[in-house]
């Protein structure tokens, strides 16, 4: 499960009609032993920050977006000329995506997609490192999906900020919007040896805006 598709199926329940309505309402993951694990949803629905500008520049097309929700680094992407889609398992996200004109596929990375080993990067941004509580194993498939030599652009936490597996669930707006799932927070001290795991070289760390950012190489 995909970040997006915890909760962007609950807005319109919500009474949020508009995308301008989203930025005023508070999300998060919810582990079983208490964690809380912000949500920045207002970022989904805005452009790119210039930090994420600034990742998105080592992309190469075609370029899949792992959990894309609304699609806006799909939309950048293409603006600027490289070739790129969405994916995400969410029916409601993939619609937003569409709503805009951005190019979405409906499914999870797990299953097979189209174009299997002709992409040249995928995007794991705004926490989807996490998607199915196994890193490695989302590393492996992310490799599998790639061309020989394609690269992983990724969203990490920040040194010492990985949680190990996880179980939550999504909240937003004080309503529990998804049943319980399993999840993962990777440290950028933790994405090398997971990375290794799953046969890519990690050629940068870099952290911007106090956000952490890694770059890996299929090997």
């Amino acid at each position: 499960m995909t970040v997006a598709a915890t909760t962007a199926g609950s807005v319109t329940r919500l009474g949020a009609r508009t995308d301008a309505c989203l930025p005023v309402l508070s999300a998060s993951l919810r582990s079983v032993c208490g964690r809380d694990i912000p949500l920045h949803v207002d970022r989904w629905f805005d452009e790119p920050q210039p930090e994420e500008r600034a990742l998105l520049a080592a992309a190469i097309g075609p370029v899949l977006d792992v959990g894309c929700g609304p699609g806006r680094h799909v939309r950048a992407l293409n603006a600027a000329g490289v070739a790129a889609v969405g994916l995400d398992q969410a029916p409601s996200a993939v619609a937003l995506a569409e709503r805009h004109g951005t190019p979405a596929i409906l499914g999870s990375i797990f299953d097979p997609i189209a174009s299997e080993r002709r992409w040249a990067t995928a995007l794991l941004l705004d926490g989807n490192v996490g998607i199915g509580g196994e890193p490695v194993r989302l590393l492996r498939r992310i490799h599998e999906v790639l061309r020989p030599g394609g690269r992983l652009l990724a969203e990490v936490e920040p040194p010492g900020g990985g949680s190990g597996p996880l179980r939550v669930r999504a909240e937003l707006a004080g309503e529990v919007t998804s049943p319980w799932f399993p999840w993962a927070l990777v440290g950028a001290d933790e994405i090398g040896h997971i990375g290794t795991e799953a046969r890519f070289t990690v050629t940068e760390i870099r952290c911007d805006n106090r956000r952490w950012f890694a770059r890996l190489e299929a090997r």
